[in-house]
């Protein structure tokens, strides 16, 4: 690989070299009107020649400080013309100094100079213009006439909305794809000013403001429905309301944005990179932004390592990591799937940091050991869980051995590795829980007040549902209207916290930076502000007109009663624990500890009916475990 790039380089080199050459001599032609049998008799040219060599060996070393060859030919832009101006303009001055210094330049005609700075540029440009215009679809599809064009172009015609200078880029992303499956057809713009200008052959057709507020059809007779494509944030930038949004999908457009993982020093939008959009993210909901620079600095350079990396929160805060610059990721999961799709997705960002895919259970204390030895990470993350209610409630024991065993394994390597900090993801339902699931979280909180000091910052972070993840109520329902119905609520009035991944994640990392600042080091506990409830029956109700159809005409709601362990309303604090701001959108625990009699011995027991299956022991012994956590201090009794 690197000696096909060294060869290429080279090969670019020489290109150059031989264009200033032949730029002079065709100067020197131009200029003189000389017949060609000239150059093969006459005695003058050999000193022309020489001075084209001069000319083209001035350039080359020129072009070894600059190093403008190095830049991608196919990707030639305004910024690279410039440079390329630059360095002629060098040429051209070191040459002058160089003839003046020999013959005070009395030989060479005057006009030849500028006539062979015009022609280097044009001979460098033209180079660029000749690779790249093969490589370029768009270029030769604008070349081509308008009848031929809607014979040969099977493309989805797509539409961009968003500013000029944002479409302006994403065109060129698109024109310069062959292979990707889109046509740029015509732009929506914030600017009334703008509309009826062109880029890239492609013109701004409408005002965002007419097009939000009145429904105009996009569609030509006998041609697709074009995709659309927004820019940016299309509630809150473009103020797209959910009966808009509705009206879209049932017109047949797809719905799209850039494919970005927001990164530091990783390349930019990609035109095989548009993802459609999920009708969560439509939802009229006040989104959370932080700075992130706390944050930042914490994460900089540092070690990191996530459990459960493949999962939906696992892997937002994997993509995190890599924006916010850690050193090395170590992304550790026992789904051989999930874990080779983050991994491949984060192998396509260009960064400095380096990383490792682990293959492994957090159930398997000396595996986790191994790796933990073997990785010393600075920061752990902890997101391996079990969280689906209802199997869990059905495999108590496999809650208690991944949700409390594996937690434990983590903590204690994570100490033994002399981690600086260690952050459990946890939820609302670990508070008065009442299944299975959420009893074996509220024990993982309390795992940390178990760990002798070591060093290691230990915090558990509490929040609620997060729309979209892997088995929430909202992919469910996604996937209910895809199919036409019916959606499925357990009851009326049944309500939850919701945010979204990359929100959830945020908060998660600045409560970390939080407990990385304090002098002390003992646990804490956090939790993340969720704003007020959503009814899940209303969310149904929204999602359906979110996708262009009626409640309960083209789609009908079913109530199918409340599961097992199921609560009509979740809350992110128990009694007795005093949840107070520290940050934005963060509160931190301050009651009791809720550590009570469970100890060591205690889990053990808990553990070793669990490894034996021992369903009715393991939900009586969860049950004993959480009444004692919960129980006021001056209630229990020593163990």
């Amino acid at each position: 690989m690197r000696a096909s790039l060294t060869a290429t380089w080279a090969a670019k080199y020489l290109i150059h070299i031989g264009a200033l050459f032949v730029g002079f001599l065709l100067a020197y032609e131009l200029r003189r009107a000389l017949p060609i049998e000239w150059w093969f008799q006459g005695g003058d040219a050999i000193r022309v020649i020489g001075w084209a060599a001069l000319y083209a060996l001035i350039g080359a070393l020129v072009e070894a400080v600059f190093q403008t060859e190095r830049t991608a030919w196919r990707f030639a832009s305004v910024r690279d013309v410039v440079a390329l101006g630059r360095n002629v303009v060098l040429t051209v001055a070191f040459f002058l100094l160089a003839i003046f210094a020999v013959d005070r330049g009395v030989q060479l005609p005057r006009s030849v100079i500028p006539l062979t700075a015009v022609l280097s540029v044009l001979f460098l440009v033209g180079v660029r213009l000749l690779w790249r215009l093969p490589r370029e679809s768009e270029l030769i599809h604008h070349l081509l006439p308008t009848w031929w064009r809607k014979i040969s172009d099977d493309r989805t015609p797509l539409i961009l909305v968003g500013s000029l200078a944002d479409a302006d880029r994403q065109i060129r992303l698109l024109q310069a794809d062959a292979d990707q499956p889109y046509q740029p057809v015509g732009i929506v713009t914030p600017d009334v000013a703008e509309v009826g200008m062109r880029l890239q052959g492609v013109p701004a057709i409408l005002a965002l403001e007419v097009w939000r507020d009145q429904h105009i059809p996009f569609r030509r007779r006998d041609e697709p429905v074009p995709g659309i494509l927004f820019l940016q944030d299309p509630v809150h930038s473009f103020g797209l309301t959910p009966q808009r949004v509705g009206e879209l999908k049932k017109a047949g457009h797809t719905l799209l944005r850039p494919h970005v993982l927001t990164e530091v020093g990783a390349p930019g939008p990609r035109a095989d990179l548009l993802t459609e959009i999920p009708l969560e993210e439509f939802l009229p909901r006040q989104p959370i932004s932080l700075p992130t620079g706390p944050v930042e600095d914490l994460i900089r350079g540092k070690r990191i390592l996530v459990t459960g990396a493949g999962g939906s929160i696992g892997s937002e805060i994997a993509r995190q990591m890599v924006q916010l610059g850690c050193g090395h990721l170590t992304l550790l999961d026992h789904s051989e799937f999930q874990l080779f799709e983050i991994d491949r997705e984060l192998g396509g960002v260009k960064t400095a940091m380096t990383r490792r895919a682990v293959l492994a259970n957090v159930r398997d204390e000396a595996r986790i050991r191994e790796v933990f030895d073997q990785e010393r990470p600075d920061i752990v993350f902890h997101a391996a869980a079990l969280k689906h209610v209802a199997l869990v409630e059905n495999n108590p024991a496999e809650g208690v051995l991944t949700n409390v065993q594996g937690t434990w394994n983590v903590i204690r390597a994570a100490t033994a590795a002399k981690a600086a900090q260690f952050v459990l993801i946890s939820t609302d339902k670990a508070v008065d829980p009442s299944n299975v699931m959420g009893a074996t979280k509220r024990i993982a909180e309390t795992l940390l007040e178990l760990v002798p000091e070591s060093g290691t910052r230990l915090s558990a972070v509490r929040f609620g549902n997060v729309l979209g993840s892997a088995g929430s109520v909202v992919p469910i329902f996604r996937d209910q209207i895809a199919r036409g119905g019916p959606v499925t609520v357990t009851h009326p009035d049944v309500n939850r916290y919701f945010m979204t991944i990359p929100e959830a994640v945020q908060l998660v990392l600045h409560s970390t930076a939080v407990k990385a600042a304090r002098a002390d080091e003992g646990p804490s506990k956090f939790l993340l502000e969720m704003g007020e409830p959503v009814r899940i029956a209303d969310l149904a109700r929204q999602m359906i007109e979110l996708s262009g159809k009626t409640p309960d005409v083209d789609i009908k709601i079913e109530y199918t009663g409340l599961k097992q362990g199921e609560k009509i309303a979740e809350i992110l604090s128990d009694d007795g624990e005093d949840p107070r701001p520290c940050v934005d959108g963060i509160l931190e625990v301050m009651g009791r500890t809720g550590a009570g009699r469970l100890d060591t011995a205690r889990l053990q027991t808990l553990v070793s009916a669990a490894r034996m299956n021992a369903g009715h022991e393991v939900t009586m012994l969860l049950s004993q475990a959480i009444a004692d956590v919960r129980a006021p201090r001056d209630a229990r009794t020593p163990s």
